[in-house]
C-alpha cells in the first residue's frame, strides 16, 4: 500500500529536480527550496471587455465639481450621440489602451478623443486642428506628424496616437499633475504655465480649479471626468455601452507598391468606407508606397489581402505624381499631362483663379507602361503651392507736363513698348500735358483696383 505523504509538496519538487539534473554539466544548479514560492496557480482574471479593462486602469484623481455633474447629465441624456461615438471608437480603442498600458499611463486618457473629436479621425476644427487627437499644424510637425499633399499624419490612427501620448507624457512631467497637463493639451503649455506663475505670485492655489482660463478649457476636464463617470458606472447612469471586445480590431500590413485605394479595399474584401476609417490619412485616390509604407486592415482581412495580392496580376495604380517645372496656369498644366482642366482641378483640389507654382506635386494619370513608383522624396514631402493668378486691368491716366512714355512706364513698373502698343503710339511719340493714356496694370484675379474702390465710396 502507498504510504501517506509526510513531507511538503515543495520538498518533493526540490528533490525531484535535484535527481533530474544530477547528470547535467556542473554549471547547472538544482533549484533549492527558497526558489519555489508555492504551489498555487495564478488567476489571470482577464477583463470581459475593453470597457472593463479601461476601468481597471483609472489612475487620475477624480474631479468633483458642479460642472462635472452638469456634463455627466448632459452626456447621459444624449444616448444616440454616445452610441455613435462608441461605435466609431470600437475600431481604435484597443490600440490606444494597449499604448497607454505599455507606457503605464492612466487608461482614462483613452477617452480623450471622445472630447476632442467624438472619435472622428477626419475631424477638422475652425482653428485647423485635425484628426482624432486634434493636432494643430505646428504642434503636429513638432511631434513628427507629416503633413503633405498626399497624406496628413494628424489623421493617422497609429501616428497621431503615438504623438498625442508623447505630448501628454511631456506635459505631465512638466506640470506634475494630470489635470494641469490636460489643460495644457487644450489651452497650450505656455498659457497654463503663465496662469500657474500668476497664481504663485499672488499666493493663490495652482490646482486646475484655482486657475483663470478660457471657458473651453474650464469645461474640458469636466467633460473628460463625465465620460469617466459614465464608463465607470453605465448602469447607474441609465446608459448602455456598445459592446467592444478586448482584442485587436486591426493589424498593420506592408504596402508593397503604389496602389489605388479602391483596389486595396477590393483585394482586402473590405468596404471602401471601412478602409478609409482605418486609414484616414490616405485622403487621395492612390496610396504611395514611398510615403505610406504600411496600411491598417481589420484583423481577419489582413490575410485575405495578402492572399489576393499574391494572386493579382493586373494594374496596381492608375495615378502617379508630376512635378510642375515652372509657374503654370491650370489649363497649361492640364494640357501638358493630358488631362482636362476640370479633372486637374478636381483631383488636386485647385480652386478657381489660382496659379500652380514651380515644384508643386500633382496627381496625374499614370501611363500604362510606367513601371517605376513615385520616389520616396516626392511621396514623403510633396507640396501643392498655389498663388493667385495675375491679370491685367485697364486704367486710364493723364500725362503730366514733363511725362514721356519712358517716364510713365518707369512710374508704373511696366515696359514702355507696352504703353506705346496699348495707345497706338510709337516709342518716340511725344506726350501732351493732360493726354489720356490707357495702361494695363497687374492685379489679383477677382480684385478691384484702388481707384475704382475709391470712386465707389464717393
Amino acid at each position: 500500500p502507498l504510504q501517506p505523504l509526510t513531507v511538503s509538496p515543495t520538498a518533493v519538487i526540490t528533490e525531484a529536480v535535484t535527481v533530474a539534473v544530477a547528470d547535467k554539466p556542473a554549471d547547472l544548479s538544482p533549484i533549492g527550496k527558497t526558489n519555489v514560492t508555492g504551489n498555487t496557480v495564478a488567476n489571470l482574471n482577464l477583463p470581459n471587455d475593453l470597457w472593463e479593462r479601461i476601468r481597471k486602469g483609472y489612475k487620475m484623481p477624480n474631479l468633483e465639481t458642479d460642472l462635472v455633474v452638469d456634463r455627466t447629465q448632459w452626456y447621459a441624456a444624449k444616448t444616440d450621440y454616445l452610441q455613435r461615438m462608441g461605435d466609431r471608437s470600437s475600431k481604435y480603442l484597443f490600440h490606444i489602451v494597449e499604448e497607454l498600458e505599455q507606457r503605464n499611463m492612466p487608461t482614462e486618457l483613452a477617452l480623450l478623443p471622445f472630447i476632442e473629436s467624438a472619435f472622428n479621425p477626419q475631424a477638422v476644427s475652425s482653428a485647423r486642428a485635425t484628426g482624432m487627437w486634434q493636432f494643430m499644424p505646428a504642434t503636429g510637425k513638432s511631434f513628427d506628424l507629416k503633413q503633405n499633399v498626399f497624406r496628413d499624419d494628424r489623421r493617422d490612427v497609429q501616428a497621431s496616437t503615438r504623438a498625442a501620448l508623447d505630448y501628454l507624457e511631456r506635459l505631465y512631467k512638466q506640470f506634475g499633475d494630470w489635470h494641469l497637463a490636460l489643460a495644457a493639451y487644450n489651452w497650450g503649455e505656455g498659457n497654463v504655465g503663465k496662469a500657474v506663475n500668476r497664481n504663485l505670485k499672488a499666493g493663490q492655489g495652482i490646482a486646475y480649479t484655482d486657475l483663470r482660463m478660457p471657458a473651453e478649457t474650464r469645461l474640458y476636464i469636466p467633460k473628460l471626468q463625465a465620460m469617466e463617470n459614465l464608463i465607470a458606472n453605465p448602469q447607474g447612469k441609465g446608459i448602455q455601452l456598445p459592446s467592444i471586445p478586448n482584442h485587436p480590431y486591426f493589424q498593420t500590413v506592408p504596402l508593397p507598391r503604389d496602389m489605388d485605394v479602391a483596389l486595396v479595399a477590393r483585394l482586402a474584401e473590405v468596404p471602401i468606407e471601412d478602409f478609409k476609417a482605418l486609414n484616414p490619412s490616405a485622403h487621395r485616390p492612390v496610396l504611395l508606397a514611398g510615403g505610406t509604407s504600411q496600411i491598417l486592415l481589420p484583423w481577419d482581412n489582413a490575410e485575405i489581402f495578402e492572399r489576393n495580392m499574391a494572386a493579382y496580376d493586373g494594374r496596381l495604380a492608375s495615378w502617379t505624381v508630376w512635378v510642375a517645372p515652372k509657374n503654370m496656369k491650370v489649363p497649361e498644366a492640364a494640357k501638358k499631362v493630358g488631362m482636362s482642366e476640370e479633372d486637374m482641378r478636381s483631383v488636386n483640389k485647385i480652386p478657381p483663379r489660382m496659379l500652380i507654382k514651380a515644384g508643386s506635386a500633382l496627381l496625374v494619370p499614370r501611363p500604362s507602361k510606367q513601371e517605376k513608383d513615385v520616389t520616396s522624396k516626392v511621396a514623403d514631402n510633396g507640396q501643392l503651392n498655389l498663388a493667385p493668378e495675375v491679370v491685367l486691368r485697364k486704367r486710364v491716366i493723364k500725362a503730366g507736363k514733363k511725362d514721356t512714355l519712358a517716364s510713365v512706364a518707369k512710374r508704373y513698373k511696366i515696359a514702355a513698348a507696352d504703353v506705346a502698343k496699348w495707345n497706338n503710339l510709337s516709342l518716340d511719340s511725344a506726350l501732351k500735358p493732360g493726354q489720356k493714356l490707357v495702361l494695363m496694370l497687374p492685379g489679383k484675379a477677382g480684385g478691384k483696383n484702388k481707384k475704382a474702390i475709391q470712386s465707389k465710396k464717393g
